[in-house]
């Protein structure tokens, strides 16, 4: 058990030839269907659908990203956009229009939400061990600043 942990706490940190096929692939689609519904989303206009597609392109940068802390917090942000396409499908359901475009974006953002759990549960185990981890880092932090070091 103490086995399959430590690697999942290292599999966010692989390098791409230390991969296996179905983690390039699943981040592929992840990626591929965050910059879908981003790009969607931006050519409706007015600020609330430009900032929705600029938070999705955002998104999909950070699932990629080769920064150390990106990498590091990676689920986190898997986490992140899944409450986000979650909240953006809520959000049409209360108020949005219904027409073919809408049905389309919330399609991928249901297969994105779908992807992201896979994806988590292949590399974090669950969302309780991502915020166990990022609370851990964070109570560290602040432990670290009250020493003064």
């Amino acid at each position: 058990m103490a086995d399959m942990q430590q690697l999942r706490r290292t599999a966010q940190g692989r390098t791409p030839s230390e991969s296996s096929l179905v983690d390039i692939v699943l981040r592929s689609g992840i990626v591929a269907l965050t910059v879908a519904t981003g790009v969607i989303h931006l050519t409706l206009g007015g600020i609330l659908f430009t900032l929705n597609g600029l938070g999705y392109l955002t998104a999909a940068v950070l699932m990629i990203v080769p920064l150390q802390l990106a990498i590091r917090y990676r689920g986190v942000v898997r986490l992140g956009l899944i409450g986000y396409a979650a909240t953006t499908i809520v959000g049409w359901y209360l108020m949005g229009p219904r027409y073919e475009t809408a049905y389309i974006a919330k399609t991928i953002e249901v297969g994105l939400i779908a992807l992201l759990a896979i994806e988590i549960r292949r590399l974090d185990g669950s969302p309780a061990a991502i915020v166990r981890r990022a609370l851990g880092d964070l109570v560290a932090a602040a432990q670290r600043v009250a020493r003064g070091s």
